[in-house]
């Protein structure tokens, strides 16, 4: 195999569309969001892309059928921002990896003259939260501000040690390429697949591109995720609870 086999699958007449990135990360928060846009909006499949940088393994479908391991490019048409998603289950294994592989991905973003890149991931709080804030990361003060009036947050020293990976690397590739880019992380504790997180980056996402996408299926997703986190709840209270005393112990009987 060659570093990169990229296999064009279909033809897209895309009017500026925003490159928008959802590999899996922290919380699987990007890949749930990229995931969900692709489902619900009729996404076409138009590129797949294989590469030696991805993990030496297939998947099984349902049906017992092996697929090489790939990320995978859909076309979207919307009555607002045209979009152009990339989804998939791994990422690079190596740091070279991951250069090649955002070098890739930009390089068929502009074959469909992408406009902007949106990078979708999670930042891990180390704790079970409440209340889901977006942080965000931009190339230019004008992308900060436009995130900013959108209710994006931007923290010093956060997220701590800066974005690792493609979304990263996007980010920073993409300005030298002179795309405008951004990305979008919702917080999460770090522990789970965390739909309530992607649904928190998908409300800003659609409100930025002005799109609207059906989150019932995402919404389920995420009341469900809330009931294991009950159950966690209650056995870190039970671990917390004070040891028994003696006059605990003692009955009558």
């Amino acid at each position: 195999m060659d570093e990169f086999e990229i296999d064009r699958l279909a033809e897209a007449d895309l009017e500026e569309p925003v490159l928008i990135e959802g590999l899996p990360g922290v919380g699987h928060v990007g890949k749930l969001a990229a995931e969900h846009l692709r489902d619900e909006l009729d996404a076409e499949t138009v590129v797949r892309v294989h590469s030696e940088h991805f993990p030496p393994q297939v998947g099984v479908t349902d049906s017992g059928v092996a697929e090489l391991t790939a990320a995978e490019f859909h076309a979207v048409e919307t009555d607002g921002r045209d979009l152009l998603l990339l989804t998939g289950d791994h990422q690079a294994q190596s740091n070279e990896g991951h250069y090649r592989l955002a070098e890739a991905i930009l390089d068929v973003g502009e074959e469909f003259d992408v406009s902007a890149v949106y990078a979708l991931g999670g930042v891990p709080t180390g704790e079970l939260i409440d209340e889901y804030d977006v942080l965000g990361a931009a190339s230019n003060e004008g992308l900060v501000e436009t995130l900013e009036g959108h209710g994006v947050e931007f923290r010093e020293d956060e997220p701590a040690g800066g974005i690792v990976g493609v979304s990263g690397l996007l980010l920073g590739l993409g300005d030298r390429r002179g795309l405008e880019a951004a990305c979008l992380m919702g917080e999460t504790s770090g522990y789970l697949v965390d739909p309530k997180s992607a649904q928190s980056v998908l409300e800003v996402l659609e409100a930025l591109l002005d799109i609207e996408v059906d989150d019932e299926d995402l919404e389920d997703r995420a009341e469900e995720m809330e009931e294991v986190v009950g159950k966690i709840r209650e056995m870190e209270q039970q671990q917390q609870a004070p040891a028994p005393t003696d006059d605990d112990l003692r009955y009558i009987g």
